[in-house]
């Protein structure tokens, strides 16, 4: 299981294939706020709701500062249908090792329908302008979420 960050960790440094299969990195937002959000699986409703929330929030999100990135264990194949299917403006990158998703602290034991399983805990981590996180959020719901977000961050 692997540690979940605290407001003031440095966010772990990632790069990963966006839908298009081109490289997105943190370091590329550096001076700018990233929320990073992780969730399981592109074309399912609950992910579908969360990127289509975000999505319509982008705008408001954006003047107030904050790029958004979402992290899934998707090729980018799948990332590009779900972003056409969608018509999704966040940027989608794929983590199929896991790698950044255990980074993060996204990836490990959680519940699901009363068994424990081992996948993708839905979580949300919001990384200052110098790198450094300023909120995690873990075992997010998929529905309200965004509106949570924009609320704890006086958007």
């Amino acid at each position: 299981m692997s540690e979940r960050l605290q407001p003031g960790d440095i966010a772990p440094a990632f790069t990963l294939p966006d839908a298009d299969g081109n490289e997105v990195s943190l370091a590329d937002h550096k001076g700018r706020k990233v929320i990073v959000y992780f969730y399981p699986a592109a074309l399912t409703p609950g992910c579908t709701k969360q990127a289509c929330d975000f999505t319509d929030n982008l705008d408001v999100l954006a003047a107030a500062g904050y790029d958004v990135i979402g992290v899934s264990p998707d090729k980018p194949e799948k990332l590009a249908k779900f972003r056409e299917q969608e018509h999704l403006k966040v940027t989608l990158v794929g983590d199929p090792e896991k790698e950044v998703l255990a980074a993060y602290g996204a990836f490990g034991e959680k519940k699901l329908y009363g068994k424990t399983v081992t996948g993708v805990i839905r979580s949300t981590v919001v990384v200052d302008e110098e790198g450094k996180v300023e909120h995690a959020f873990y075992n997010v719901k998929a529905t309200g979420h965004v509106a949570k977000i924009i609320k704890d961050l006086g958007i």
